[in-house]
């Protein structure tokens, strides 16, 4: 049986108990949102961005029904995420190595790191594009300075300190919503959209429906939600595994509630950038986004001369926080598949191999901006891959998180299985659909 008093018995104080000794609501709060709440703004990374603003601009507000859409699909997954290494104590790259064959682990393990390194280079490329937005350097050469710093960050400071400086970057992001209320949409059309699943049966629409599902529903976001939760664990005094091992209802509870903030306000940005875009570049005949220039349009009604300026801020904050969540996710499954030690807590000398996947992915990253891609383009092509990856990937999780031998009483609930097993099918059948299309 499952003991939830064993993590209690750790000298620090639970952050169950550190919520019910609070009285003030602002200070509860605050201590229940963390790991789903930076899960939720780094999954409004650059390729997100892009692939939203690329949408409202091609479809206008057909496709607004997306965001209440994916909103529980994503919800569910990355909670289920979080029990999983609140329960096991673990990563899902560690349980898939111990409990299932070779093959499974080592296919899982590459393709994220394959699909984490491309995502990473073309973030990089934003982030760079972002700041050519401002000082007009060329993007490529931008782009070796933002890896290298990364890199630097990563390895010799944390990514505790990356949150604390940029996180409140990715607040120019809200710009959307004023910019959505001041270009003066069509409201009624806009309900309408929100609330009417409207879809075409052809290539376009339906490799737009797999970047949407690929960049909100990420397979790098699985590893990271689960590992992140075990590293709040360590940071709380509970360093063995022993001590992180099992969960109490309160705890799961509490992750409930940071997840569906997280996700909330993930699909909040999702659909006023959307919003914005139709409103803005689809009403004046803009249907391609090429450039982040292009993508600040969209903000001049609330921005005027300074919508370049806000976007290269939403773009560097948001590049910054979710670059390190790529690489950083690599890393924790490719050392937990080859049984080294893992954890951004840890110092390098302590995790040399950790960190070395860190600097190879960021590499691999880098390099990729020197083969004259587009970056907006790009972005919206690693959606695309993300899509064709998320399927696969949340069989295997699905998987963890009813196998009793990991999760002991705290498998999954009908409903989660319900809304996971759902989940994997619409990925499935999306992807198929844009493939026989795409051969049409």
């Amino acid at each position: 049986m499952e003991s939830p008093i064993s993590k209690s018995s750790v000298s620090d104080p639970s952050l169950e108990n550190r919520i019910n000794r609070e009285h003030s609501t602002l200070k509860k709060l605050l201590l229940i949102l963390g790991p789903g709440l930076i899960t939720g703004a780094s999954d409004d990374d650059p390729s997100g961005i892009a692939t939203y603003a690329a949408t409202g601009a091609a479809f206008g507000y057909g496709m607004l029904w997306m965001a209440l859409f994916t909103f529980p699909m994503m919800a569910a997954v990355q909670y289920i995420c979080a029990k999983i290494g609140l329960v096991s104590g673990r990563g899902v790259a560690s349980l898939i190595r111990d409990t299932y064959s070779k093959p499974v682990l080592y296919s899982v393990v590459i393709l994220l790191a394959v699909a984490n390194a491309i995502n990473a280079g073309v973030d990089i490329g934003a982030v760079a594009a972002g700041l050519n937005l401002l000082v007009g350097i060329p993007i490529w050469l931008l782009c070796i300075p933002v890896a290298v710093g990364l890199t630097v960050f990563q390895i010799f400071g944390s990514y505790d300190t990356i949150v604390r400086y940029f996180k409140w970057l990715t607040l120019a992001l809200f710009a959307y919503i004023g910019s959505s209320f001041l270009a003066r949409p069509e409201w009624h059309a806009v309900l309408f959209h929100t609330f009417v699943p409207h879809i075409q049966l052809d290539a376009e629409f339906l490799a737009m429906l797999v970047a949407i599902l690929g960049t909100t529903i990420s397979p790098y976001l699985f590893f990271w939600q689960a590992n992140h939760e075990i590293e709040e664990e360590k940071a709380r005094g509970r360093k063995k595994l022993w001590q992180r091992q099992g969960a109490t209802d309160g705890e799961l509870r509490y992750a409930a509630m940071d997840v569906n903030c997280g996700m909330f306000l993930s699909n909040l940005v999702m659909y006023f950038i959307i919003l914005a875009t139709a409103a803005t570049l689809h009403k004046s005949g803009q249907t391609r986004v090429d450039s982040a220039a292009d993508a600040a349009k969209a903000l001049r009604p609330i921005a005027g001369a300074a919508a370049e300026l806000l976007m290269a801020v939403g773009l560097v904050g948001s590049g910054l926080l979710a670059i390190p969540v790529l690489t950083a996710s690599s890393a924790y499954a490719v050392s937990e598949a080859f049984g080294w030690k893992t954890g951004l807590d840890k110092k390098p000398k302590r995790a040399k191999h950790f960190y070395a996947v860190i600097a190879i992915s960021t590499l691999i990253g880098l390099l990729i901006n020197f083969f004259g891609l587009n970056p907006i383009q790009a972005l919206v092509w690693t959606s695309i891959l993300n899509g064709f990856l998320a399927p696969p990937l949340l069989i295997v999780i699905m998987l963890i998180a009813n196998n009793k031998a990991i999760m002991k009483s705290r498998v999954n609930g009908r409903m989660l299985n319900f809304i996971g097993w759902l989940t994997t099918l619409i990925l499935f059948v999306a992807l198929v659909g844009m493939i026989l299309t795409w051969k049409s």
